[in-house]
């Protein structure tokens, strides 16, 4: 079965926006990646200062492959931007991180269930 990568990324209430607007900027970028299945970008509503940017992958390797890859190459560009800055600007001085800090949390899928219809 698939399996669940979750990031949660501790943003400041002025850097809600940013944060959502750079992450806004880039859209389809994780979306071409072999074996990737669902991304969402998950804002608290009460009582955390905590987004959850939830991917889901068809395995371990495909999310290591994208990680090696793509997405190491747009952090090695944005130089280690937790908030998801887009990559490079011509060598103009980087935005500083939207978040703070940053946790990543892996589970793998047991149990599912589709909208019944």
């Amino acid at each position: 079965m698939s399996i669940v990568k979750i990031n949660a990324l501790t943003v400041p209430d002025d850097q809600r926006e940013v944060l959502e607007q750079r992450f806004a900027a880039r859209k389809g970028f994780v979306e071409s990646a072999d074996g990737f299945e669902w991304f969402e970008l998950l804002r608290p509503l009460e009582g955390s200062d905590r987004y959850l940017v939830y991917t889901r992958w068809r395995d371990e390797e495909s999310f290591q492959a994208w990680m090696n890859g793509p997405m190491k190459e747009a952090h090695q560009q944005a130089k280690g931007d937790d908030g998801g800055a887009g990559a490079g600007d011509g060598g103009a001085e980087r935005p500083k991180p939207a978040a703070t800090g940053s946790e990543t949390w892996s589970f793998e899928v047991v149990q599912q269930a589709p909208p019944k219809k």
